[in-house]
């Protein structure tokens, strides 16, 4: 056990993602186990800057594990991205006589607390946290599982009209250059297509694929199509561009947008989010830092922040496959 770690201090920053808060949850509860202090930090690396701390104890963080959102809320902060605004926040950290920080957030978050660690050597753990589930290192970041079910719930509804009126819906999910969220919703939401960033499906092979299911019978489709796909400038723009092709179709176009952020975190994100804050001060206990606590086959892992940010996780070829098949 590592005897200089009396204090911990934690934030959430960039977006927000279900589960944050179920996740400072534990880093406070998990403190207060080990006899240790705990401080929340407001509005992420920008509050550390301007001193936003406030103290934490096992009973301040009841009936948080399952809202959404982050309490302490969460800011991208331009300051923190220069030296003298980092300085500012390790002057207030050392006088509020923080001894390490929980990070919880994504891979800008990672960055600038990898910067910041070693520019101070101070002791700091991330834990991830976005719907993106595009963190290398760990196989579901918190929050990724709860958007999945928002999105499918949403696909559901959207489904019974496309049904009711021989529609055909483009239906846009979040995830930025990553297609998980497109892949596995759209597999658990019966999706005809599904366009993600990481397989160029193209256009003409998209309307074959289209001609061939309005011949098998079907008069209604959904395509889930991730946010960063590129097989057309924007989803307005292939709305378009399917409509003059096949004008059997009527064309509607659904973005789904921040509802996918929003809601009560699942079960999975609340248990993730308890593992994960449990590891982050168990590690620092044990004199570990700059890495980020992640989850692979079912274990709690350790993984250095170079790799989380840097290294380029893959999409399930597997999944694919899957989709593929079932769009017959």
């Amino acid at each position: 056990m590592n005897k200089e770690i009396k204090k911990i201090a934690v934030l959430t920053s960039g977006g927000d993602a279900p589960g944050m808060n179920a996740a400072i949850r534990s880093v406070v509860r998990a403190s207060a186990y080990h006899q240790l202090e705990c401080v929340g930090v407001y509005r992420g690396f920008q509050g550390m800057i301007e001193g936003e701390f406030v103290d934490l104890d096992a009973r301040s963080v009841k009936n948080t594990v399952n809202r959404g959102g982050t309490f302490l809320k969460s800011a991208r902060s331009k300051d923190f991205m220069h030296k003298e605004g980092r300085e500012k926040a390790y002057a207030n950290l050392k006088k509020n006589n923080v001894d390490a920080l929980v990070a919880i957030g994504g891979d800008g978050t990672f960055t600038g607390a990898t910067i910041f660690g070693k520019e101070f050597n101070f002791p700091v753990v991330g834990i991830p946290g976005t719907i993106d589930n595009d963190i290398n290192g760990t196989d579901f970041t918190i929050g990724y599982d709860t958007a999945l079910n928002t999105v499918i719930e949403a696909i559901d509804k959207i489904r019974d009209t496309a049904s009711s009126h021989d529609r055909l819906f483009l239906v846009e999910v979040m995830g930025r250059d990553a297609g998980d969220i497109a892949l596995n919703s759209g597999i658990g939401a019966g999706a005809e297509e599904i366009l993600i960033p990481e397989e160029d499906m193209g256009t003409d092979r998209l309307l074959e694929s289209l001609k061939r299911s309005r011949k098998s019978g079907k008069t209604s489709s959904i395509i889930v199509v991730a946010e960063g796909d590129q097989i057309g400038k924007n989803i307005g723009q292939l709305a378009d561009f399917i409509q003059t092709n096949l004008t059997e179709y009527e064309v509607k176009v659904t973005v789904l947008g921040h509802i996918q952020r929003g809601g009560s975190p699942s079960c999975y994100d609340r248990v993730l989010a308890s593992r994960l804050g449990v590891g982050a001060v168990d590690a620092l206990l044990d004199g570990k830092s700059h890495i980020m606590i992640g989850v692979q086959h079912k274990k709690v892992v350790q993984v250095p922040f170079e790799f989380a940010i840097n290294g380029e996780k893959e999409i399930d070829k597997e999944l694919i496959r899957v989709a593929d098949i079932m769009s017959i």
